[in-house]
């Protein structure tokens, strides 16, 4: 049992000496910061990405591993899309965290810069959360994307869904 099982872990203090708030920065990008400095250790930056998560009082963003946790800042989403695969009338989305989903794009939004921002992680503790979606992913939409009076929307096999449709 690790100690993020018990039920007052994110109530426990933080350990003498330290405090539960951090210098550890999400950019829009998607990288990790520390200090001010890009978190250059790609297996460590991956392993960042799996323990995003929200405090269950207050909702802030925190990274925890199941034996502590800290606050962290969030510049834009706390999720990725980084690659997407199209068959037939299903989108699955590859997360920054390496885990997959089946994209809605109803409950998707555009953002200012013209992102593409999915609802991802609905069951999950303290979610939904945001995924942004990453160049490379956006851009593999081009063979499914039309234009459905002037609003973007996807067309799969037998149904087409205007995106944002449901947000």
């Amino acid at each position: 049992m690790k100690p993020g099982d018990h039920p007052e872990f994110f109530r426990f203090p933080a350990p003498e000496g330290r405090s539960r708030e951090s210098t550890i920065v999400l950019d829009a990008e998607g990288r990790f910061w520390h200090h001010g400095g890009l978190v250059e250790h790609g297996k460590l930056a991956a392993a960042m990405h799996t323990w995003i998560s929200r405090h269950p009082d207050d909702g802030r963003y925190i990274l925890e591993n199941g034996y502590d946790w800290t606050y962290f800042t969030v510049e834009d989403a706390p999720y990725f899309v980084s690659t997407l695969k199209i068959a037939g009338n299903d989108i699955v989305l590859t997360l920054s965290d390496g885990t997959e989903e089946d994209w809605d794009p109803a409950t998707t939004r555009v953002g200012e810069s013209g992102a593409l921002y999915a609802k991802v992680k609905t069951g999950a503790r303290g979610g939904p959360f945001e995924a942004r979606f990453s160049r490379h992913a956006q851009t593999a939409l081009a063979d499914v994307l039309v234009d459905q009076g002037g609003a973007p929307a996807v067309k799969l096999r037998d149904r087409t869904v205007a995106i944002g449709s449901a947000a």
